[in-house]
């Protein structure tokens, strides 16, 4: 076999498994969101749009507002450890930087993306 027919094969090759991973794993590919602290930011960014009414008063002393928080959530890290998970609910553990301060959050989401995809606010200090 020569080199010609070889490149050939392997460009088919490549072709082909490029068409299967997109199918697989679809925007994934693009949005780099492969390593779970990334995915769940990227669905803290996303979805958090609600705050309970002592994380409200909260954040109003910062001040801030969810936007300025979501606009945070670039430079967030996760504390897996220090999260809690329960059957349906999820309680994130974040630390971001929020209004040139240390910002200590925790948001609240549910396991289950078909029954609510909304991220809540529990906590700001």
């Amino acid at each position: 076999m020569d080199l010609k027919r070889r490149l050939q094969l392997f460009l088919i090759g490549l072709l082909i498994g490029s068409g299967v991973a997109y199918w697989i794993y679809g925007q994934r590919l693009t949005t780099s969101a492969w390593l779970p602290e990334a995915k769940v930011i990227k669905r803290l960014r996303s979805t958090l749009i609600a705050s309970s009414p002592s994380a409200t008063d909260a954040l109003a002393q910062w001040p801030a507002d969810l936007s300025a928080l979501r606009l945070s959530m670039d430079s967030a890290s996760i504390d897996f450890g220090a999260s809690k998970r329960t059957d349906d609910s999820i309680v994130y553990d974040v630390t971001t930087r929020l209004q040139g301060r240390d910002a200590h959050l925790r948001i609240g989401v549910l396991r289950d993306f078909d029954r609510d995809t909304t991220a809540t606010l529990l906590e700001i200090r």
